[in-house]
């Protein structure tokens, strides 16, 4: 039975994450990301007053994931280009350092 509602509930995750565009391209994630940060400050803030608590006001941050993502896959391909030039380099150092 327990597997039956974590399989239910992952399934359900997967489905949203689907269904909000999370799981598509980097600029869907990029607008799903942006929607969420539109509607997620409404939501906590009616249901903290809904439950009577205060909460301090979030930090606003300038952040774009797609940017992150093209940063972080031009460095991967950077090194990969420069691996055999490297690997040249470093081969005839050993055969110095063995000589």
């Amino acid at each position: 039975f327990r597997f039956v509602i974590k399989g239910s509930l992952a399934g359900a995750a997967v489905y949203v994450a689907y269904d909000q565009g999370l799981l598509g391209s980097g600029t869907q994630g990029a607008e799903a990301l942006k929607k969420a940060q539109a509607a997620l400050p409404p939501a906590i803030q009616e249901w903290t007053s809904y439950m009577g608590w205060e909460l301090p006001a979030t930090p606003k941050f300038d952040f774009s994931p797609s940017d992150s993502w093209n940063k972080g896959v031009q460095t991967v391909m950077s090194a990969l280009s420069v691996a055999p030039t490297r690997a040249c380099e470093y081969t005839v150092e050993g055969w110095k350092y063995v000589k």
